[in-house]
């Protein structure tokens, strides 16, 4: 009988498939190079830091978040154990004025990112959620605004570079919206409600290329907000 002249390829087929099997990698995975997606349900204060903002575990339209209100001042309140330069920061959040708030409230709410340990010096993009459905239509080319504390207020940025900071988004107040932001040295965009393409676009972002801080829930003065689902995946 003539001998089997394919065998050693046989066995090395038979080899590898085992291989296969056993869950082992013969090749690096890109997958595992991907920087981790820190993920925050927020649906308790444990590992948030705030100076004088009211924080609760809350559920709003049948989801479970942290409710913070303010009746003073803008204010930031962060979550602890991030460190946070680049990448991209994702969440669900909800704003509405309180109760007593002034004429001029609009539901203040956002995501503040590069803080500082005072919570003194921040990025930020936030939402005027009572302007995206306004009448008026300026009010709703002022319904998302980007900010960077203590220097960059809305009020100066808006006085020296009118509408560049800001710009129209369909909202509606104390009604869960999407948003994510991506930052890269000094350049950050807002994206809201899964859009492919941005709501806002900063080029110019006041903290530096090299800025880092904490990221933190962001509230503006009478406002009642909600935030649940914080993701966050720094990047180099």
């Amino acid at each position: 009988m003539e001998p089997r002249r394919y065998q050693p390829l046989r066995v090395i087929a038979v080899t590898l498939l085992a291989l296969v099997g056993i869950g082992v990698t013969l090749a690096p995975s890109s997958q595992a190079r991907e920087p981790q997606v820190k993920q925050f349900a927020l649906e308790s204060t444990a590992g948030i830091r705030t100076k004088s903002l009211t924080a609760e575990p809350a559920t709003l339209d049948g989801k479970k978040g942290l409710k913070i209100t303010s009746a003073g001042q803008e204010e930031v309140a962060v979550i602890e154990g991030l460190d946070f330069a680049n990448g991209i920061i994702e969440a669900e959040l909800a704003g509405t004025p309180g109760l007593g708030a002034g004429e001029a409230a609009r539901g203040f709410v956002g995501m503040a990112f590069r803080v500082s340990s005072d919570m003194q010096t921040f990025d930020a993009f936030y939402l005027r959620p009572t302007n995206g459905r306004a009448e008026d239509q300026e009010r709703r080319n002022h319904a998302t605004q980007y900010i960077s504390h203590p220097d960059w207020t809305w009020a100066r940025l808006r006085k020296e570079t009118p509408s560049r900071y800001e710009s129209y988004a369909d909202l509606q107040p104390n009604v869960w919206t999407r948003i994510k932001i991506e930052v890269r040295g000094d350049r950050a965009r807002l994206f809201i409600h899964d859009q492919a393409q941005p709501a806002l676009i900063v080029n110019d972002v006041k903290t530096g290329a090299q800025g880092r801080g904490a990221v933190g829930l962001w509230v503006g003065a009478g406002t009642v907000a909600h935030f649940r689902d914080v993701r966050v995946q720094p990047q180099p």
